[in-house]
């Protein structure tokens, strides 16, 4: 027979048996299963406001400069100002505002902004670099040059000296002299709990209504007849999120003032056959990023690989060249990043665009 200590002994260790089964054991049986911590870690790499998160290291403004001109200046431009592919990132801020902690020209609605004028708090800067930076390769950066192009950055901006190393140990000194560190707000009811100890007050105060309410939208303007699908139907041409999503101009306009329900629905599509096979070329233009910039037959941000391969026609070393040294000024003002790829694969995409780019 057990004893009473005995049987609570095995009660216990029972239920610790049944808990940490129920850490791997999926909520739908057979489909999946619950992450694992160190799983979950590995995702959670987020950084807060305290730097809560923020990994053990440091990285100096002349180390930032070397990783910011092989890896960021081709879209940022070399001082952070260049806005043909983002906004400007440096710009707008002075030594009064690093002092104040508040960018002046933030109160004059004719200045364009930059991401250092509106940017509060050095850990957003530090987070979103580590994670989505460089925009080809994300998290490619280690830890030792995300601190470092955070502190050239700042550098740029006149935040930090050119010796400066920042690290995990002083960035609260530099958080201290962010020049909008003053610049955001808690007191908006927006944030739950009272945490960050804001006024608790709503940020709309809007009343609802329920009477007289209009039953239907009616529209409010229209496109003459002439210029109904002048230039291709709108509605294909804008982007698929977002309040605007253009008018179908493929259709007849609707009288004035009739109802928005009176507009049939787009025609089902039919279902295309099953494309070919993707070439290897292709493939290993898709792995390495190459169709972030590139489309097969249309001008993204950087020309078609059609296009190119009517350009440079059986020139398969002259391309192998270009797409690892990168370069600008053959197809317009943004220039290409020297990309990091093995030489064999370079091969490969260059030998498919010189042969012409085929499906």
């Amino acid at each position: 027979m057990f004893s009473c200590r005995e049987l609570l002994w095995a009660c216990a260790l029972l239920a610790g048996s049944v808990a940490a089964s129920a850490q791997t054991q999926a909520v739908y049986p057979g489909i999946g299963r619950l992450a694992t911590p160190k799983e979950v870690q590995a995702w959670d790499i987020d950084v807060r406001p305290d730097f809560k998160g923020l990994p053990a290291g440091a990285g100096s403004v002349a180390k930032g400069q070397d990783v910011w001109e092989s890896k960021c200046a081709s879209c940022h431009g070399i001082f952070g100002e260049s806005n043909e592919v983002f906004s400007p990132l440096i710009g707008g801020t002075t030594v009064e505002d690093v002092k104040r902690g508040r960018v002046a020209k933030l109160q004059d609605p004719t200045t364009g902004r930059t991401t250092l004028m509106k940017l509060a708090t050095v850990s957003t800067l530090w987070d979103y670099i580590n994670r989505a930076m460089p925009w080809n390769q994300p998290k490619s950066l280690t830890t030792e040059e995300v601190y470092a192009v955070t502190a050239f950055l700042l550098n740029l901006g006149g935040v930090l000296p050119d010796d400066y190393t920042l690290s995990d140990k002083n960035i609260a000194e530099v958080q201290a002299r962010m020049p909008n560190r003053l610049g955001m707000t808690t007191a908006h009811a927006m944030w739950p709990g009272n945490e960050f100890k804001g006024v608790r007050r709503p940020d709309v105060r809007n009343t609802a209504c329920m009477k007289d309410c209009a039953t239907e939208p009616s529209v409010a303007s229209l496109l003459p007849d002439f210029a109904r699908n002048a230039h291709g139907n709108l509605a294909e041409q804008n982007r698929a999120v977002g309040a605007q999503h253009g008018a179908d101009t493929s259709r007849p306009a609707l009288a004035p003032g009739a109802p928005v329900a009176t507009i049939s629905p787009p025609p089902v599509a039919v279902a295309k056959p099953a494309a070919p096979a993707v070439p290897a070329a292709l493939a290993l233009a898709q792995k390495h990023n190459c169709t972030a910039c590139h489309a097969l037959d249309k001008k993204l941000l950087g020309p078609s690989f059609t296009d190119i391969a009517k350009k440079h026609a059986g020139k398969a070393d002259y391309l192998v060249g270009k797409i690892k040294a990168g370069g600008s000024g053959i197809w317009g003002a943004i220039p290409m990043p020297a990309q990091n790829l093995p030489e064999a694969d370079a091969k490969v995409i260059a030998a498919w665009l010189a042969a012409g780019a085929g499906k």
